[in-house]
């Protein structure tokens, strides 16, 4: 039973991934004015956009108003937390606002699916030693609603971030923008459309071809000498919006998951704070993909594993 309850804890910390080092600005996508700026006659802030709502400018460094994001994102303490202790650290409080976060469960599936794809994967050992680090970190609350918590963060509760009580929550938030890191929920359309930026995501992986589940491992399985972060634009289908800014994060010879997983979320986190900061300054310009280029990527089984075995990686 200990051995079946620490197997599901563990496959909670492998649900998505990202990365980054030096952003790589994408070309245009004929976005016009800055949203941010001051309106010199009156003192307000003149936002274009189709939402009605008012937003009082707040206190920054440099004139503007800062940028006010709503994050969704997953109950991990093993590997998005890495993201988010380098985010809460880093990012410029008088340039971005977190207005509100939602930590979702990881996966929305039967018990015995999520334990037998997670012993494929790992493997007893693996597992049960994934999961001893799980339950560690809850038991010491190293938790990413802990870090939230310490940074005077609402954590916006929910069963489905698509509910309408949810929706009308965030709304009431005001935000600018929302932004996805690990967020093991499809968007509907109507979150999609909430906020007058959109919706933006955090992934490990070059897009097109690296669409799906767990990118860092495709890309070390498949050879890659890097793994490529991406923060896009979301739209209704996966990892398809247009391409705002990317990250290499170089693989070594014989290298780790584990090691790449961690490495990539840190990274990803000062990629994400600097697409932040050139949406707040109306210089952010995406890149639509290349869909000659496209691929899609399912969970690893065990015939994958073995393949990244023989590439001379290891899992942990």
């Amino acid at each position: 039973m200990l051995g079946r309850l620490l197997a599901v804890l563990a496959y909670l910390s492998l649900s998505t991934d990202l990365a980054q080092v030096q952003p790589t600005r994408a070309g245009s996508d004929g976005s016009s004015g800055n949203p941010f700026a001051y309106d010199d006659a009156n003192e307000s802030v003149a936002f274009e956009s189709d939402h009605d709502v008012p937003i009082t400018p707040l206190e920054s460094t440099d004139g503007r108003r800062r940028l006010r994001v709503v994050i969704i994102t997953e109950d991990d303490p093993l590997y998005v937390i890495e993201f988010f202790r380098v985010f809460f650290d880093e990012f410029p409080c008088g340039e971005i606002e977190v207005c509100g976060m939602t930590i979702d469960r990881a996966f929305h599936e039967p018990l015995q699916h999520t334990l037998l794809r997670m012993m494929r994967f790992y493997g007893w050992f693996g597992t049960f030693f994934q999961g001893v680090r799980f339950v560690k970190a809850k038991v010491s609350r190293s938790t990413i609603a802990s870090l939230a918590d310490e940074h005077g963060v609402t954590v916006l509760e929910t069963e489905s971030v698509n509910d309408r009580a949810y929706l009308d929550r965030v709304r009431s938030l005001r935000p600018d923008l929302i932004a996805s890191v690990a967020g093991p929920e499809i968007f509907s359309s109507d979150l999609l459309e909430l906020a007058p930026l959109g919706c933006i995501n955090v992934h490990s992986g070059r897009l097109p071809t690296y669409r799906g589940m767990l990118p860092c491992f495709w890309q070390m399985v498949r050879g890659e000498p890097e793994v490529t972060i991406t923060v896009h634009r979301m739209v209704e289908k996966l990892d398809a919006g247009d391409i705002l800014a990317t990250q290499a994060f170089p693989i070594r010879a014989s290298d780790s998951l584990d090691r790449v997983i961690r490495g990539t979320k840190r990274a990803g986190a000062r990629l994400f704070i600097e697409v932040l900061r050139d949406l707040r300054t109306g210089v952010a310009q995406g890149t639509p993909l290349d869909w000659s280029k496209a691929g899609y990527f399912r969970f690893p089984n065990s015939t994958d594993v073995r393949k990244f075995r023989r590439r001379g990686h290891k899992l942990l």
